[in-house]
């Protein structure tokens, strides 16, 4: 059974939170493979380091990329997928970045300063490189930054599914200065991760674009704007370069910006090939069809990649997370009873076995919905349900208890209804996921449920769809935790694609996020996930590992395990002079 939804009905219904995107992809798990990642796990900021006068003038990189963009809309719910910020890494701005060693940095190119300058009422100040324009000449201003915050505040544009409205919602006023190339923000209530404005999985687009498209001062012109980034490929850029050519299911092509006013780019052309059957990335990189890949690591890629010839590669732990969800507008889930019984009789630790565990020995299940062990402040919040250890005896007498029984080997529920059968479902080409999704429909059969394991090809259209009954996915964050959790877990969240509703969760959340102690708003933090553990809605598999993989004549190429991903310095890729 699978309950859709409709995306109209949910546009207006924006709480959310910042900073995740969903990922179809991922990695592997712990060290490096060569020469050219030795030094990555002591230095993962200047590893693979190599100045100009070492690179070759120009030349083309292709990089493998695992979907398709169907939505080009970064910010929004649907277009809030890895690949498509991926390639925006290399055409659209952020204020900051997050870098391999998971720590946030001021993006230099884009601004001279941000700082906050007062904590009652909070009030931060921006100031825009001088330099700084869209590639048609227009200067990036505070405008830029206004509509953006527009179309994310939950209030000025109602019809805009925002990924995240957490802290734009907070922002009182934007003053411009200093002809727009400064701009001082006052917020309404502290905001604990202010630095995630304008940043994580949000891309900052062009006002003066957005303006051809309706008056960007009232909620219709703003929507038809939203509308409009979301379908058209970007003919605009502000970043090292912008985009050439767009081949649907086939590949994105971006050539140098030549308004590009930081420094770089070194290469001259970067194709983003896409590959949505993780099995022939090895392949096209023995072929020199591409040149790095950043993908899903299976069982036999890895190895496969590993005899390649003059290739390096690097597998990581860092800010992804792999997870079941369960649809809560589908009836019979809906009850608690039935998930907290599947979540029980599903086993954790087999499936890591059976899946990334077979090459790598640093995934183990993940007990925190928020933070990552290497985060301060990680607390195992899930253990204590005992959810995730493969009890089936305990599963049954968790629905035994709520009145459930079996009858000819079918669950019934205290009703009389028989629990039709759910659909799980995964990434297409994704062979870790589908195994996943094999694994979970074994484990939950004993119960007297049937699993039905479908792919998907638009992971973002069938979440927000609710296409589903069960999704098993990842989602892959940024340095900013307390935004994130508002994007995923507050009542009617765009990402919040199950319809997951608690308000003593929404209440610990936006405490968390609007506090000026980061002890307390981690302590916040971890109750709210204790309580959402407890209602058996996202079930934590592992942390997610990294895999990246070159040829070792590629230069300033580096994994970066958090949504920023290894494209975060694009604009300091190159190739090694011979």
């Amino acid at each position: 059974m699978s309950i859709r939804r409709s995306r109209v009905t949910r546009a207006a219904a924006l709480v959310a939170g910042a900073a995740l995107v969903l990922s179809a992809c991922g990695g592997g798990g712990g060290g490096a493979q060569g020469e050219t990642f030795a030094e990555c796990e002591s230095n993962p900021n200047t590893c693979n380091s190599a100045e100009a006068g070492a690179l070759r003038d120009g030349g083309e990189v292709a990089f493998a990329l695992e979907k398709n963009i169907s939505n080009w809309n970064a910010n929004s719910a649907e277009g809030n997928v890895l690949e498509t910020g991926l390639v925006f890494q290399s055409v659209l701005p952020k204020a900051f970045v997050t870098q391999p060693d998971l720590t946030p940095a001021m993006n230099e190119n884009l601004l001279v300063s941000a700082e906050q300058t007062n904590s009652n009422p909070q009030t931060l100040v921006y100031q825009i490189q001088p330099d700084a324009v869209w590639s048609d000449g227009t200067p990036i201003t505070a405008t830029d930054f206004i509509y953006n915050w527009r179309t994310q505040n939950g209030r000025d544009c109602p019809d805009c599914a925002a990924a995240t409205t957490s802290g734009y919602d907070q922002i009182r006023s934007i003053e411009p200065a200093g002809n727009g190339k400064a701009f001082t923000v006052t917020m309404s209530t502290p905001y604990t991760d202010w630095q995630a404005l304008w940043s994580g999985d949000v891309v900052i687009y062009p006002a003066h674009i957005a303006a051809q498209q309706g008056d960007i001062n009232t909620p219709r012109g703003l929507a038809a704007a939203y509308e409009y980034f979301g379908r058209t490929v970007p003919n605009y850029s502000a970043g090292p370069f912008q985009i050439e050519e767009f081949q649907n299911n086939t590949a994105v092509v971006v050539t140098p910006n030549p308004r590009w006013y930081g420094e770089g780019p070194n290469l001259d052309r970067l194709i983003f090939r896409i590959i949505t059957e993780a099995a022939q990335e090895p392949p096209a990189l023995a072929n020199d069809e591409v040149q790095v890949i950043y993908p899903q690591p299976q069982i036999d890629l890895v190895q496969q990649v590993r005899d390649i010839p003059g290739v390096s590669s690097f597998i990581g732990m860092g800010l992804q997370w792999e997870h079941y969800d369960f649809n809560l507008e589908n009836p019979f889930l809906a009850e608690k009873p039935l998930r907290e019984a599947m979540f029980t009789a599903v086993d954790r630790q087999g499936i890591i076995d059976a899946t990334v565990g077979q090459f790598t020995d640093k995934a183990e299940p993940l007990n925190n919905h928020n933070l990552m062990p290497q985060q301060e402040g990680y607390t195992d919040v899930v253990s204590q349900t005992g959810y995730g250890n493969g009890n089936v005896d305990a599963a049954r007498q968790v629905l035994s208890d709520a009145g459930y029984r079996m009858q000819d080997e079918r669950l019934i529920t205290p009703n009389g209804r028989p629990v039709p059968p759910l659909r799980i479902r995964y990434t297409v080409g994704n062979q870790i996921r589908q195994d996943q999704s094999e694994l979970f429909a074994q484990q939950v059969a004993p119960l007297g449920v049937t699993v039905d394991v479908e792919p998907t090809d638009d992971l973002g259209g069938t979440l927000s769809e609710g296409d589903y009954d069960i999704m098993v996915f990842a989602w892959v964050s940024d340095s900013f935790p307390f935004s994130g959790a508002l994007q995923l877990w507050s009542t009617g969240s765009e990402s919040n694609y199950g319809g997951y509703s608690n308000p003593e969760v929404d209440r610990l959340l936006a405490a968390a996020a609007s506090s000026t102690n980061a002890d307390q708003a981690r302590q916040q933090l971890n109750e709210s996930n204790r309580i959402l553990a407890e209602d058996a809605y996202v079930l934590p598999l592992y942390q997610k590992p990294t895999f990246i993989a070159l040829y070792d004549d590629i230069a300033n190429v580096r994994n970066n395990s958090s949504l920023d991903g290894p494209l975060y310095n694009v604009e300091q890729w190159g190739i090694r002079a011979e």
